[in-house]
């Protein structure tokens, strides 16, 4: 099997086992439903995995400066079966806006485009892609590969325009042109047409989850926020391309270390380095040895530039690749060496995101049935009680029943006072519920991004910018640090509540779970990194169209902030409702349990030979809880059973 095959083979039974998860999570819920253990916050939870697992995608990003053969390689790894090329692939400049290959199947096969002229507005690509009229949408007709090549070669047109325009867009400095200037045109210059491309194509690998990210050079990367703070440190692996003919150039350093590691960086994991063009050290005056460590040589030095161990070097032909996939030729695939590459992609980059998908996957589920065991442990201790109680009255007088059934109403009645107290804790809960989501809450954040935007525009000089940033990132920061002290309070709050209502009522002893702002706070601080890095860049780079472009930089800035509010307001709404809900349940549950003793103590008072039916009656309940007991922890089984299974490969793909 060659290792293309394996690498969508790997992907599909990665897209099969996603697929049994979420049949495991599904045959739970329906099971919860049925024995009637299934509420609103199971119902969510559930919901939210299977939405997850759902959406769950692979983004693998190409990045390289100009002519480094990145769309050739593209093609090779994952359009060859098409017996042409796909991508626009030729000397020069290509690829000129930043382009996603996927698959949505609610879409027809088409390519998406996002004018250039949108930079001059408001409002990021992600913003964009909600307005399907700011795009002009282009379909694909599947069945020409000539027809569908030249509607995708739109990514690289470009137009003149006059200098002033493309400052404004801020795509032209004068100390580094994007486009050199014609001698008959001095006052235009080329910029690219497009802002974004978004192609929907409905491969195999696309369809299964795959997303590409087909990225510029650094004039993009600079330029573009969106690239800069969200799409390249969200994806999941990055081939970084270099030319083995042009080495590792200046603007090579500088995207790898500004971009793609950092000095933020924890790991260089998933990062792997393509040393392209290889075909151009294959001199037929050399034997294959003296190339073999020619190119050694070259993959040696650039991991030495770049810091990285040789082993995550590929030195690759893609051209050759692809010519050799698309004629069937196998020796010349092998001296391509692109099979290394592909191997390294599905051995490394599938299981890696298995791994993580299938440890939160594991963790929710088993946090899912904790809270249901910890209903039907105390259903059994009620029973247990009620049997205790009820064998202790076989033959017993009538007196002895009423002193109990008198015991039981005194215990029902002290309990219900005690709900006066649950009740003002409620008031309280949701009064620092309220504090806690004014402090974190998206209204916060439009008044404090407002003012914000307000001071740049009417700033003229880099240190007011600075200082409106450095005093928002400040305001984030301040509303995350109070939202972690209502937390704080709110659960040292419950957590004396369950004790009290342990030691007063023989409630189960309950720890409500911490929750923790480190993960936001993290993703600010990023943010800020990004931000201070890419400041002096921008600020230099396009000193005429700096308004513009800090505007831009910072509307990224403060959309990926919202993102960072969103995700911790749906996470503390989990959280606040797995704090109280145990307390709800186990509130109710007792009651309930109190109620039923006293109904069975009344009975067995009105006729004593009910006695021995009752105690049949609870003795098959308990039987039935231990029974759903047995059944929750064989539906959790299957679903770890399927969670650890080794990947099974396709059939064919073994072949």
């Amino acid at each position: 099997m060659t290792h293309g095959r394996e690498l969508a083979a790997r992907f599909e039974a990665y897209s099969d086992w996603r697929r049994r998860l979420s049949a495991g999570i599904s045959g739970l819920h329906e099971w919860l439903s049925q024995q009637e253990l299934a509420d609103a916050q199971v119902d969510l939870k559930v919901q939210h995995l299977l939405e997850r697992l759902h959406q769950d995608q692979l983004v693998v990003a190409f990045v390289a400066e100009f002519s480094r053969g990145k769309s050739e390689l593209i093609n090779a790894i994952f359009f060859a079966d098409f017996g042409q090329r796909l991508l626009p692939s030729s000397a020069g400049r290509t690829t000129m806006c930043p382009t996603e290959l996927l698959y949505d199947p609610t879409r027809p096969p088409s390519i998406r485009l996002l004018p250039i002229e949108t930079r001059s507005r408001d409002g990021s690509v992600a913003e964009f892609k909600n307005y399907a009229d700011e795009w002009v949408t282009l379909a694909l007709d599947l069945s020409s590969a000539d027809k569908m090549s030249q509607v995708l070669s739109q990514v690289s047109q470009t137009k003149r325009v006059p200098i002033a325009l493309a400052r404004k867009y801020g795509l032209y400095d004068d100390g580094d042109v994007l486009a050199p200037l014609s001698a008959a045109d001095e006052g235009a210059v080329d910029i690219p047409c497009w802002r974004h491309a978004v192609i929907n194509f409905p491969h195999p690998l696309l369809q299964q989850g795959l997303v590409i990210l087909d990225t510029p050079g650094l004039n993009a990367i600079g330029t573009e926020p969106e690239l800069t703070l969200n799409l390249l440190p969200n994806a999941h692996a990055i081939l970084f391309i270099l030319a083995a003919d042009a080495g590792v150039t200046r603007t090579d350093i500088d995207v790898w270390q500004n971009h793609l590691v950092g000095a933020d960086s924890t790991g260089r994991e998933g990062r792997l380095v393509v040393l392209n063009k290889i075909d151009g050290l294959w001199d037929e005056l050399k034997t294959a040895p003296e190339i073999d460590a020619e190119i050694a040589r070259q993959v040696k030095s650039s991991a030495q530039v770049l810091g990285i161990p040789p082993a995550q070097v590929f030195a690759v032909s893609a051209q050759k690749a692809l010519l050799a996939k698309v004629n069937g030729d196998d020796a010349l695939l092998a001296k391509s060496r692109l099979p290394q590459l592909e191997q390294a992609l599905s051995k490394e980059l599938i299981p890696a995101k298995r791994d993580i998908v299938g440890t939160a996957t594991r963790n929710e589920v088993r946090m899912l049935a904790a809270n249901v065991r910890s209903i039907l442990d105390a259903r059994i201790a009620g029973i247990q009680e009620q049997l205790a109680e009820l064998r202790g009255l076989r033959g017993k007088n009538q007196d002895v029943v009423e002193h109990m059934m008198e015991r039981i109403k005194q215990e029902k009645e002290a309990f219900e006072r005690g709900m006066q107290r649950y009740t003002a804790l409620r008031t309280v809960f949701t009064q620092q519920t309220t504090a806690l989501y004014e402090s974190i809450g998206l209204e916060t954040l439009r008044q404090t991004a407002g003012e914000t935007r307000r001071r740049i525009e009417d700033s003229p000089f880099t240190k007011g910018v600075r200082v409106a940033m450095t005093d928002f990132f400040s305001a984030i920061r301040g509303n995350i640090e109070t939202s972690a002290q209502k937390t704080l309070e709110i659960h040292d709050m419950m957590q004396a509540m369950y004790g009290r209502f342990a030691k007063e009522h023989g409630l189960e002893p309950f720890n409500p779970p911490a929750f923790s702002m480190l993960k936001y706070q993290k993703e600010v601080d990023r943010l800020e990194r990004a931000y201070n890095v890419h400041f002096n860049t921008l600020w230099n780079m396009v000193s005429k169209a700096k308004f513009t472009l800090m505007k831009r930089f910072f509307e990224t800035i403060a959309i990926r902030v919202k993102h960072v509010y969103d995700i911790a307001n749906r996470d503390l709404e989990s959280w606040l409702k797995a704090v109280m809900a145990p307390l709800e349940t186990q509130v109710r549950e007792h009651h309930m349990q109190l109620r039923r003793r006293l109904e069975s103590v009344k009975r067995i008072h009105r006729a004593s030979e009910e006695l021995e039916e009752r105690l049949s009656e609870l003795d098959q309940a308990e039987a039935a809880l231990r029974g759903q007991i047995g059944a929750l922890a064989r539906e959790v089984a299957a679903i770890d059973g399927t969670i650890d299974q080794p990947e099974m490969l396709p059939l064919a793909a073994n072949a």
